[in-house]
């Protein structure tokens, strides 16, 4: 099935408020969300297929860096690409911006989401101590586009 990205509304917000935790990711609170659409230095996309909503991805822009600041697929359909076409779209978005590099964290045992970062050439750059709490640490990871 086609995954389509698009920029993400507060409409898509209100579609996927009830299900933030259960269905993708108990981090993301509709608050945080509702913050973050307001700010300029923020962009979102959805991932939609079928007019549902399966995943959503956001940044935040900085002086000639982009960082990632979510991956997020639901639940129920993880494993299918849709974290890939979330990734293009934020890359596409980084080179369009004139950025030079696209940077994020990810949980060092999250080894799906590490090996998805590399194979779009991602190179692991450092690490945060306890970024997740309880002895879980984050890889530092860096796209370079220059």
């Amino acid at each position: 099935m086609e995954i389509i990205i698009s920029e993400m509304t507060h409409l898509h917000l209100l579609e996927i408020k009830d299900v933030l935790s259960s269905d993708f990711d108990e981090f993301w609170t509709y608050s945080v969300f509702e913050t973050e659409l307001n700010n300029q230095n923020s962009k979102y996309f959805v991932a939609l297929q079928n007019n549902e909503i399966v995943g959503f991805a956001g940044v935040w822009k900085a002086v000639d860096d982009i960082h990632v600041t979510n991956i997020v697929t639901k639940i129920s359909k993880r494993h299918s690409g849709i974290a890939s076409k979330l990734l293009e779209e934020l890359i596409s978005f980084s080179k369009n911006e004139n950025m030079s590099s696209l940077t994020l964290e990810v949980n060092e045992n999250n080894l799906n989401a590490i090996k998805l970062y590399e194979k779009y050439c991602f190179k692991k750059i450092g690490i945060r101590k306890n970024y997740y709490g309880q002895n879980e640490n984050a890889i530092i990871m860096t796209l370079y586009f220059t």
